[in-house]
This record gives C-alpha cells, structure tokens and sequence, in this order.
C-alpha cells in the first residue's frame, strides 16, 4: 500500500505554538483559521480534514464522540490525534513530529489516537 506522508489539520482550540513549532521541524501543518473554517461545527470540519487528506490534531474531547460516532457507524475519516489540555505544548510538538515523520497516512485512518504517545 502506498502512503502519503502525514500532514495535519490543526483545530482552532490548538495554541499557535504547536503549529509553529511543528513548521519549524519541517512538519506540514494548516490551521482550521488558515482554512477559513475556524466557525465550522466539528462534524463539518472533521469532512473538511478528510477532505484535504490531512489527520486532524485537536483538543477538544468534542472530537473523540465525533470520531466514536463514526467508526461506529462506519464514515470514514483521515483519523483524530487528540492531546488532552493539559499535556505540555513540548510534548504535543514532539509527538506530533514523531507520528509524522514516521508515521504512515494509512495508519491513521478511522482511528482515534491519543497523546502522550
């Protein structure tokens, strides 16, 4: 199976300096403000995501009732990456990088995954 190379959607709930820190690793990123979307309801961002082909990172527990809703009902979506709000803006870069540069698109699929890694 061939893989794009993994490159994220950033929710409007994320703080800038995740992105800008992910930007400055070479990690591709767009934000949900850059996108003109920062007003859409989840379901409609989250399409929005799978659309561009982009997995979305998030903070915002919405998203895993969103993601939960899906696999459940079997809609397919480019996957989730959620960090809860109280994990260090560090530790979400660094994470972030990881899954990345190592990652494989595909993996991430209708999947939901959390951070800490």
């Amino acid at each position: 199976m061939t893989s794009m190379p993994i490159s994220f959607y950033m929710d409007h709930h994320v703080p800038n300096a995740i992105t800008l820190g992910l930007r400055k690793r070479g990690v591709n990123v767009i934000t949900a403000y850059e996108d003109q979307a920062a007003q859409m309801d989840d379901p409609v961002l989250l399409d929005r995501a799978t659309q561009l082909k982009r997995i979305l990172f998030t903070q915002d527990e919405d998203f895993l009732r969103e993601g939960a809703k899906r696999l459940a009902n079997g809609i397919y979506f480019v996957g989730i990456v959620y960090g809860h709000q109280e994990l260090s803006i560090g530790d979400c870069i660094r994470d972030l990088e990881v899954i990345a540069k190592a990652g494989a698109s595909h993996e991430f699929e209708n999947r939901v995954e959390y951070l800490p890694l």
